[in-house]
């Protein structure tokens, strides 16, 4: 058995409870053993991910990927933490005209978007934040900001004690370090993200997930942030150029194995356990994303086609139809700016489009309309339905 850290005894609410307090990385004593089917596993894990830069690298639109598979994550990852919101929920938000409020769920999923956003325009920019304390504080203040948990010090790392399960401390599953531990425990994991220890990166990667959680250095938001810093760091380490694969999916398959191998590392420091189901979820979610990019791929060229050969095809249309892989959702007077023109001109490249069988009417209602490219949707929304029951 390795010890992966140590435990100090703190009170909280008048109840005396045991905080874990990891160790710094990479583990040691023994340190990682890598020469086992560990070794396979990585070597498949790193196989799928380059066929998942390359696939990112064929379609025709890589755009239209990265806005579909980050609004996936967008929506899978708030699921996880209990939001009530679906993709389609989202993308018919993001079709109403602008200056239209979200509800609070979808509100939750488009700060993950933002918080998104503003982590990779920091990372691409020369002048922009380094993977750091800092850019995930920023990042993390736009997750929560307005919304479920804005009043629990969004940005700022937490100032008193949290846990994991349970009604209180006493009964919890997990104490994270105390609050006075908790800045330089997040400082030995930014020296360690920036210092090369020679292991190969999505080891790194997988290390660095765990350890962030079991920090868990905010009082909200921890479990999307520690998710979204794994997408992250595979851009950070070169592994990947664009944002095209995120494990919330796996994790949310695996939910009760996801926390028992998490609860492994830090009571056996079974590290090599966890880092089986990491780099197996790594290899399954990046096939399965090169799956969805040639299914989609697929489906938008036949669709083109069919359009092509239809008789009330109009240039128009096809402007429109090519537009539709970011926006499967959209409302006539969503068409006209995207189109700069007409409303009359837009109603009739939308109807061109219905007419082909490529948009749907999704309200059943005369006025404010909203059309769907379903089939399209179909395929995307694959994991993303609200659990029921």
């Amino acid at each position: 058995m390795r010890a992966t850290g140590h435990y100090e005894r703190t009170s909280v609410a008048g109840e005396e409870v045991a905080a874990f307090v990891p160790a710094p990385l990479p583990p040691r004593d023994p340190p990682l053993d890598l020469e086992t089917s560990l070794r396979e596993r990585l070597h498949t894990a790193e196989a799928a991910l380059a066929r998942l830069e390359l696939a990112g690298a064929m379609v025709p639109s890589l755009d239209w990927f990265i806005y579909a598979f980050v609004r996936k994550e967008a929506v899978l990852s708030s699921q996880i933490e209990g939001t009530q919101a679906s993709l389609v929920d989202l993308l018919a938000f993001e079709a109403q005209e602008e200056g239209s409020d979200p509800d609070a769920d979808v509100e939750e999923v488009c700060n993950y978007l933002d918080a998104v956003g503003h982590a990779r325009t920091e990372l691409a920019s020369p002048t922009g934040l380094p993977l750091s304390i800092r850019l995930l504080g920023e990042t993390h203040r736009r997750l929560l900001s307005g919304v479920r948990g804005g009043t629990k010090q969004p940005g700022e790392l937490r100032r008193s004690q949290n846990w994991v399960g349970g009604s209180r401390p006493g009964n919890a599953s997990f104490v994270p370090p105390p609050p006075h531990l908790v800045a330089s425990t997040l400082s030995d994991l930014e020296r360690y993200i920036h210092h090369d220890d020679g292991l190969p990166p999505l080891i790194r990667a997988g290390l660095v997930h765990v350890q962030f959680e079991t920090i868990h250095p905010y009082l909200d938001g921890n479990g999307r942030i520690g998710r979204l810093l794994v997408a992250l760091l595979l851009e950070h380490w070169g592994l990947l150029t664009r944002p095209l694969l995120y494990l919330s999916l796996f994790f949310k398959r695996h939910r009760f194995e996801y926390y028992r191998r998490l609860d492994g590392v830090r009571t056996t420091g079974d590290w090599e356990g966890w880092l089986d189901f990491f780099l197996d979820g790594i290899a399954t979610v990046s096939e399965e994303a090169v799956d969805s990019a040639k299914e989609l791929h697929g489906l938008v060229t036949a669709d083109g086609d069919r359009l092509l050969e239809h008789d009330q095809a109009t240039v128009t249309a096809l402007r429109l139809f090519k537009a539709l892989p970011k926006r499967p959702m959209l409302t006539v007077g969503a068409a006209t700016a995207m189109l700069e023109t007409s409303r009359p001109t837009a109603a009739r490249a939308m109807d061109a489009l219905v007419a082909a069988g490529i948009l749907a009417e999704t309200t059943g209602r005369k006025r404010d309309r909203t059309f769907a490219y379903s089939r399209y949707l179909d395929k995307l929304r694959v994991g993303t339905e609200l659990d029921v029951g």
